[in-house]
């Protein structure tokens, strides 16, 4: 017996991990401090009323043997498929119930989704990025290519002609820097991996905090996209689901490789290793995409966006760099006075005591950046601005 020794190959510890552990010990030597958690990307409002009735109703429904259900589809039950066509043909962008799966968060996909694809793959991930696209392909022992994100190109890295890939990882709105590609520039993305016979994995899990409307917020929006991409969507900012779980993957039937449609691996390997997500959660999913659900929703996310407006109007007036913020929950700003980003995040935790997420853990190129999430409560937003004031 042996072991997968590609584990070896991973940092010792998952980043948020690291986070926790050094906030617990602080915690533990100032009991009397406040602190204000602005670094890891989990919600603080609650479900909405419509998705709350929902599984309400679907839990009597459970409790009743002529309306109880068991094992259902693996795919994920048709009305959350045929709703979620619905929300995409509002972005001009038609799809088949068959091409959606359903799952318990973008997470989960983005890693299993691994499995269809040989292990002999190049694998072209951004840096900084997040680490779940890094430690999955080094668990399966790929070789990774990392294209530079960086402050002279907005934190946007656009295709190399001299690059050549397999696999290609895309984040927009990115996670960490809140930058988000225009139309033109996902295509030229498009354009490469078609020429290159890639798949592109497109993580659109912050898509509802896009304000632009010019802006894409998915890949299908893109001319070609269906025959080169798979998109991972997630309810877990969308709609305050980080505890609850659910999301879905997009497998187009045109997307082949080797004469093969990658909707049927994808198909195969779900049905072998996932039962799918309970009835409850999907009800409640699907109210998400009713009339009712998008009107409550949208309050949440404006919550959500008038704290990231007062994190960047507050590093405006300090004058720190910053990207993100204005379509994304996130802020990518650049650590003041030439610290490290473990410098920083030390500094604001004891000086302001605000847990923000230090850049360097999302890449080389994260080194001197930090990370802070709007997804805090107003008032402890509106709290860690004036101590940001205070200490910076």
């Amino acid at each position: 017996m042996t072991i997968n020794s590609n584990y070896n190959n991973l940092n010792k510890s998952y980043l948020f991990s690291t986070i926790a552990k050094k906030v617990k010990e602080y915690a533990g030597a100032n009991p009397e401090k406040k602190i204000i958690r602005l670094g890891i990307g989990d919600v603080t409002l609650p479900l909405a009323p419509a998705i709350v009735d929902a599984m309400h109703r679907a839990v009597s429904e459970m409790g009743d043997a002529t309306t109880f259900r068991g094992y259902g589809d693996e795919q994920g039950y048709l009305f959350l498929r045929q709703a979620l066509c619905g929300y995409y043909s509002k972005k001009s962008v038609k799809l088949h119930e068959d091409e959606i799966f359903i799952s318990d968060g973008a997470k989960s996909d983005i890693g299993n989704i691994l499995d269809i694809f040989s292990k002999e793959n190049t694998v072209l991930i951004p840096d900084p990025v997040y680490p779940v696209y890094v430690d999955t392909n080094i668990m399966d022992g790929r070789d990774i290519i990392y294209m530079n994100g960086n402050e002279q190109n907005n934190f946007l890295p656009l295709p190399d002609k001299n690059i050549s890939a397999d696999i290609i990882y895309l984040c927009s709105p990115n996670n960490p820097t809140g930058a988000v590609y225009t139309k033109e520039q996902l295509q030229l993305w498009v354009d490469y991996a078609l020429e290159n016979d890639a798949v592109i994995l497109f993580d659109s899990a912050y898509e509802v905090f896009v304000q632009d409307k010019e802006l894409p917020t998915s890949i299908y929006q893109i001319n070609g996209a269906k025959e080169c991409a798979i998109e991972f969507g997630s309810l877990s900012k969308t709609a305050g689901f980080t505890g609850t779980r659910c999301g879905y993957a997009i497998v187009p039937q045109e997307l082949k490789r080797g004469g093969v449609p990658l909707r049927e691996l994808w198909l195969r390997r779900q049905t072998t290793k996932f039962n799918g997500v309970s009835y409850i959660v999907q009800r409640g999913a699907e109210a998400v995409f009713t009339e009712a659900g998008q009107q409550q929703i949208s309050s949440n996310i404006g919550y959500y966006k008038q704290n990231a407006k007062h994190i960047t109007d507050t590093l405006s007036a300090l004058g720190i760099w910053y990207t993100g913020g204005q379509n994304s929950p996130y802020i990518w700003l650049k650590c003041p006075d030439g610290m490290s980003s473990w410098e920083f995040f030390d500094y604001l935790l004891n000086n302001a005591n605000i847990v923000g997420t230090p850049g360097a853990g999302f890449g080389a190129n994260g080194e001197g950046f930090f990370r802070l999430s709007a997804f805090g409560s107003c008032e402890n937003v509106h709290e860690a601005m004036k101590m940001l004031k205070r200490s910076v």
